[in-house]
């Protein structure tokens, strides 16, 4: 009977033992699984601040990109205003340098046009001289060939309106002169000093009248006029370029 009963309490204890050890064994893992659940419990509140962290730089990078992606829309609207700007500036200066090149050669041509009536003025006044005598009375005036004569010897008196034959043949000279040099007019002056221009403006046209009756010289060709002139009489003839023609010559010019 006693050794049953001892068995029994041996069996027992034994269970009790095992079942305290287990209970040990199991606070142990709870343990060890607590320790786990504080280190994934930090891990994941590092995880969250991490995230906050990550979120807060993600935003800023994208406000960075979103005022980037502005300065450059700026940065393109304004280089297309600058290329727009200048292009129109290319086109102005294009402009600007072909009107310079079409003043430039309508200067070319008027300057031509003057050295080309300095050259015949120079011919004239050869021409003049060689025609006219060592005794004639020649100057140059404003780009004219000047050819004067006293009254006298021209009309017979100062009064006078018709040529004498002295004065046919010094105006046959003139159309001589005029014949060789087909590019020029010539104004026939009367000076008066007296204030009287009737008798001044019939002389200068009896040569004018000679010239183009006997000697074919166009009346276009000729201007004949009586002037005051200034404590001095007689009648010049002033051989110069067809100023009208460089005058319109000139106007045409400007128009384009």
């Amino acid at each position: 009977m006693k050794h049953p009963l001892l068995t029994l309490v041996l069996i027992v204890f034994s269970c009790l033992s095992m079942q305290a050890q287990r209970k040990s064994d199991l606070l142990e893992e709870i343990a060890q699984l607590k320790m786990k659940m504080d280190s994934i419990n930090d891990e994941v509140v590092d995880a969250r601040k991490n995230e906050k962290v990550a979120v807060t730089k993600a935003e800023s990078f994208e406000t960075q990109v979103t005022e980037l992606q502005n300065a450059n829309n700026t940065l393109m609207k304004n280089l297309n205003s600058f290329a727009e700007v200048s292009n129109k500036n290319s086109n102005m200066v294009t402009t600007a340098m072909a009107s310079l090149e079409a003043k430039e050669n309508q200067l070319k041509v008027i300057k031509n046009t003057i050295a080309t009536n300095d050259s015949t003025t120079i011919v004239v006044l050869t021409n003049v001289k060689q025609t006219m005598g060592e005794n004639a009375k020649i100057g140059v005036s404003e780009g004219a060939v000047v050819v004067s004569s006293d009254l006298s010897s021209l009309y017979g008196s100062d009064t006078g309106t018709a040529l004498t034959a002295e004065g046919e043949a010094w105006v046959e000279k003139i159309a001589n002169i005029l014949i060789a040099n087909p590019s020029t007019s010539a104004t026939i002056e009367g000076l008066s000093m007296t204030g009287d221009l009737a008798t001044p403006a019939k002389q200068s046209m009896a040569i004018a009248t000679v010239l183009q009756s006997k000697f074919a010289i166009a009346a276009e060709r000729m201007t004949a006029i009586g002037r005051d002139g200034n404590l001095k009489e007689g009648v010049q003839v002033n051989i110069h370029p067809d100023f009208n023609k460089f005058y319109l010559m000139v106007r045409e010019q400007m128009k384009n």
